[in-house]
């Protein structure tokens, strides 16, 4: 067999559109890697055998024909289960999710993948609600880091950055409200893409909080991301965030690097003192990508305040009628933060919501001088599973909302950002690289430059090649 289970999934599917070897084939040994590796880390709650074979052997019998096959045409790729998936629940993470009906038809993004070729194994384990940084469901069980099966994946797209760096599938699926992408990106050390607000639609996927959910892939190769996030782009008039949204492809823009851009590494707030791989990973990358200039981010700390009070508020309000029914079948520390946001005064999140506009503004004004903002995604490498607190400039603080110290002022106000991933001598742990709204191009090309350059990489999980 010509892949192994680490090969880019580009690679992939050419081989498969050259006759090299079957999508069956594909499909059969990375759904035998699933049966053996999964039960290490649990990162998926489902696995689609049947419909994943019948679409590998479709793709088979279109290839004899003399069809043109898609892009992805039998690339494996799996799906965070709180996108629909069509034949089964839901799941959302939670226990009273699984109770629903079967989804009758598969998320706007899943059939785009599907569409491209790609052909899906499986639903991923994610926290509660998708309101969660540990990866640690109370329901379906820890996720469990490749590198480290004592150590978190993160949350909450836990299954999406396991699966992947693990090699189950080379391509998923999460959601990123706060830095859900972002968080298990950087503690699995793969890529991951959260797109501007509104680029992706978020049709047929189970919402946390509607102004600040993002939807975007994860995968070992940045070539592989652009490819997924290309296939997936185009407007959808049931999500009205993105409804008049054109496409346009960032796969063409990978081979133009990083020459001419203005490169900037955030300080402030997000300074890495007293983090030591952060501060190691994030000069790095400055230094890689030929950063000049350093730069204070006023009102970030502003920003992630208003996050949490948007989060709390609006899913507080979207899930006060489960909150009502089985308050008992909910994750408790889940369903505390529910509570606490249905007792938050209106007030509050009104002035949230001007202090986002606020920091939007501010940044606007950083981007008309600058294209390309360094900053950190975790600060620290993967906790171990069970840990509850981490050291932080010198304090002890709550670990759970604090593995999003760096990515919630980002995600605030919609930004795209490439998570890239770098392996010092122990765990990885990722680098943000954030550009204007709708320059997905932009971060695709710092990350690919630093790929080629060997500064970031997926490295395959010593315990589990």
């Amino acid at each position: 067999m010509s892949f192994d289970a680490f090969t880019p999934a580009h690679l992939i599917a050419a081989q498969i559109r050259e006759g090299a070897v079957s999508a069956e084939a594909v499909i059969t040994g990375f759904l035998d890697r699933i049966a053996r590796i999964n039960p290490q880390v649990n990162a998926f709650t489902d696995v689609t055998t049947e419909r994943a074979l019948a679409q590998a052997r479709g793709i088979d019998a279109a290839r004899i024909a003399g069809q043109t096959l898609g892009p992805l045409a039998g690339v494996p790729f799996a799906a965070k289960n709180l996108f629909d998936i069509e034949g089964l629940p839901t799941r959302a993470g939670s226990k009273v999710n699984r109770e629903r009906a079967p989804a009758p038809r598969d998320a706007a993004l899943v059939e785009r993948l599907s569409a491209a070729g790609a052909v899906l194994v499986g639903g991923l384990n994610m926290g509660e609600y998708a309101y969660d940084f540990t990866g640690e469901n109370a329901h379906d069980g820890a996720c469990r880091n490749p590198h480290d099966l004592a150590r978190m994946a993160g949350g909450s797209s836990s299954g999406s950055g396991s699966a992947t760096a693990a090699g189950l599938a080379p391509l998923s699926l999460g959601s990123d409200t706060n830095g859900s992408i972002r968080v298990p990106s950087s503690l699995c050390g793969v890529f991951g893409l959260k797109p501007t607000y509104g680029r992706l639609p978020r049709t047929r996927s189970f919402p946390f909080c509607d102004s600040l959910d993002h939807l975007g892939p994860f995968a070992r190769d940045v070539t592989d991301l652009a490819m997924a996030y290309d296939a997936m782009q185009g407007g959808d008039a049931h999500d009205p965030a993105c409804a008049q949204r054109a496409i346009e492809p960032v796969l063409p823009a990978l081979a133009h690097g990083v020459s001419g851009l203005r490169i900037a590494v955030a300080g402030g707030y997000f300074a890495t003192d007293g983090m030591p791989e952060a501060d190691a990973a994030v000069k790095a990358v400055a230094v890689a990508l030929g950063a000049t200039r350093n730069l204070v981010l006023e009102g970030a700390g502003i920003a992630r305040a208003a996050a949490f009070l948007i989060t709390n508020a609006e899913s507080a309000a979207f899930h006060l009628g489960r909150l009502r029914a089985r308050a008992d079948d909910f994750d408790p520390e889940t369903r505390d933060r529910f509570l606490a946001g249905a007792m938050q005064p209106a007030a509050w999140y009104i002035q949230a919501q001007a202090a986002r506009r606020w920091f939007h503004d501010e940044m606007m004004r950083v981007f008309a001088d600058i294209d390309l903002i360094i900053a950190p995604v975790t600060p620290c490498p993967a906790p171990e599973i069970g840990q509850k607190t981490l050291s932080l400039r010198g304090e002890t603080v709550p670990l759970r909302p604090n593995l999003g110290l760096f990515t919630q002022p980002i995600s605030c106000i919609g930004l795209p950002v490439a998570a890239v991933p770098v392996f010092g001598a122990g765990l990885p742990i990722g680098v943000q690289v954030i550009a204007a709204p709708w320059r997905e191009d932009v971060c695709l090309r710092a990350a690919h430059a630093l790929q080629r350059a060997g500064v970031c990489e997926a490295k395959a999980p010593a315990m589990l090649a």
